[in-house]
């Protein structure tokens, strides 16, 4: 964003003191701000409020949306992009393990889904563009899955847990991945990963 509109004023979002520092060094001409996005309010109306694999972390998405609604100027625009991969085995296999070994579910909530999101922003008075996307990721080995949704999906499950628990949890894991991932005759794993986007515009 920052170099697609270089005159433009940037601020972040993060309720993280860690992700506010880092976001800081990396970008010192952008403001960031340490809040929570469902009751923060900036200090004039936005043009565009852009979230990128953020929101699907938060709960309440009927009255999420149309708060940034009502942080938008006329015209202004509210793009959003999610993982839509709750029912994806990646994710199912995660709420297994944990229910096998007597852990909490600590996943995220599953999203509203596509005519649900079309009716929160229509209702808010926007017009609507939402689609939804699955990539095919070519992965080397189960081990490079697990590798890859370790700092996303799993860490929620993982980051309470002693060390033996989370080996015992991930042998597991592993072991259920290889069951519902099957090899491709090169050796390769093909994992499907749905993504939601969506671009409203405020009409009102």
């Amino acid at each position: 964003l920052n170099q697609r509109w270089p005159a433009a004023r940037i601020t972040g979002i993060d309720s993280s003191p860690a992700m506010i520092a880092e976001a800081r060094s990396a970008l010192p001409d952008c403001q960031f701000v340490e809040a929570d996005i469902r009751n923060w309010q900036p200090e004039q109306a936005l043009d565009l409020i852009f979230a990128n694999a953020s929101l699907q972390w938060l709960p309440d998405h009927y009255e999420l949306f149309p708060h940034l609604v009502s942080l938008l100027n006329p015209q202004g625009v509210l793009a959003v992009q999610m993982p839509d991969n709750w029912l994806e085995p990646t994710h199912v296999l995660m709420r297994e393990v944990a229910w096998e070994q007597n852990y909490p579910d600590r996943g995220r909530e599953s999203l509203a889904g596509i005519h649900a999101y079309y009716d929160i922003l229509s209702e808010a008075g926007c017009e609507v563009d939402i689609w939804r996307t699955t990539y095919y990721h070519q992965m080397p080995s189960h081990q490079a899955i697990i590798d890859w949704v370790t700092a996303t999906g799993l860490r929620p499950w993982l980051q309470d847990l002693a060390e033996s628990e989370q080996q015992l949890f991930l042998t597991r894991y592993h072991q259920m991945l290889e069951e519902q991932y099957p090899l491709q005759e090169n050796g390769q794993i093909l994992l499907a990963f749905p993504r939601l986007f969506i671009v409203a515009r405020r009409t009102e």
